[in-house]
């Protein structure tokens, strides 16, 4: 039997490479990771086919840049304690357009801390965030939310087995760089050829040219499937081709790639938000960082960022270097605050304007 643990070594040189490190579309993506990590491909794919069925490895998929696609959002819901668990499972088992569902609280009573049901949602363009919530509201009985989009994009990745041997205050060269948000439309060819593309792939399909399956699902020829996503790659709608560890339960045999999810927050003076994101985002440790504005309920929040690791302490070690480099680049901080994640569910948010139309058709 193959060893199916992320810390085994040969396992742990492959997902340092397939967890976010194949930027946009590749044609022979298990090739490229192959060459990249120096394991032999037919290595590469027993081993990634291997985890995928223990469930070390929850998705291997091509993900988008899903911002241009659908219109979307961190979700922070205000819900009585009593309805935190049903109001969760609804909108993890119920809702396909929620992404994360997080429970997260802080070390002390502080501001926005009584919002303690956190979501991402994306709803595609042409239809309501506003109006999907108040959906939502009254399918879990919540009591207010807070919508937060994204106005930039500084760091989006995972790797969280590269991450494990990071040093607090580790970082690039340069400051992150902005992503914009910017509506893109697609034909029906293209969303065709997209919906074959991103679902994720079985243990099975871990083999050379996976995307042959794919372009017959689409009923396409193979080179027009990858004309077609090479274009969507060239126009910043496709993101990377990835692995996605379970992160937050133990494997089979009980151990566990993080513990602890950290969202931290900073509240920066307004017209310094792309100067303080780029130098947040620039550190390693980060798997995400965006440019949201919380509003008065988090004194005006707008520098967010999640981190996780196995250590407390460790995480906190993290955000204080952060704090430090801030502070000796002459950024004033008005605020800052870290909440911690408890449960958590994690899905791709669907994005098809069918599949919206036909859920809100059962859920109205």
């Amino acid at each position: 039997m193959l060893p199916v643990e992320h810390n085994d070594p040969i396992n742990a040189k492959i997902l340092a490479i397939s967890e976010d490190k194949i930027e946009g579309f590749v044609r022979e993506p298990f090739e490229e990771i192959a060459r990249r990590s120096g394991v032999d491909l037919d290595v590469v794919m027993a081993r990634i086919a291997a985890m995928l069925r223990a469930g070390t490895i929850r998705r291997v998929r091509q993900t988008l840049l899903a911002t241009n696609l659908a219109d979307g959002a961190l979700i922070a819901w205000k819900v009585p304690e009593d309805k935190i668990d049903s109001a969760f499972d609804w909108m993890f088992q119920r809702d396909p357009f929620s992404g994360h569902v997080v429970v997260r609280s802080t070390d002390t009573a502080s501001a926005g801390s009584e919002y303690k049901l956190w979501t991402t949602l994306k709803v595609p363009h042409g239809f309501s965030l506003q109006e999907h919530c108040d959906l939502l509201t009254k399918k879990v009985g919540a009591e207010k939310f807070r919508i937060m989009p994204a106005k930039g994009i500084f760091t989006l990745g995972v790797g969280h087995v590269r991450r494990k041997t990071i040093e607090p205050g580790e970082k690039s060269d340069e400051p992150a760089k902005i992503i914009r948000v910017e509506a893109v439309d697609l034909s029906e060819h293209e969303w065709n050829v997209l919906l074959a593309l991103k679902r994720e792939l079985a243990p099975e399909e871990i083999r050379a040219n996976p995307w042959e399956t794919r372009a017959k699902e689409a009923e396409v020829s193979l080179d027009e499937f990858y004309r077609v996503a090479e274009d969507l790659g060239a126009r910043k709608i496709i993101g990377r081709f990835s692995t996605f560890l379970e992160h937050v339960k133990p494997s089979q045999t009980g151990v566990r790639v993080t513990r602890f999810n950290a969202l931290f927050h900073w509240a920066v003076r307004a017209g310094r938000e792309i100067e303080t994101g780029g130098e947040v985002g620039r550190h390693h440790i980060l798997t995400h960082c965006y440019w949201r504005e919380a509003g008065s309920e988090f004194k005006n929040v707008n520098i967010m960022a999640v981190a996780h690791g196995t250590d407390k302490q460790r995480l906190l070690d993290h955000k204080a270097a952060i704090d430090r480099h801030l502070e000796a680049g002459g950024i004033p901080i008005s605020y800052t605050n870290v909440f911690w994640g408890g449960r958590s569910e994690i899905k791709p948010s669907e994005i098809s304007p069918k599949v919206y139309r036909e859920w809100l058709a059962q859920a109205a």
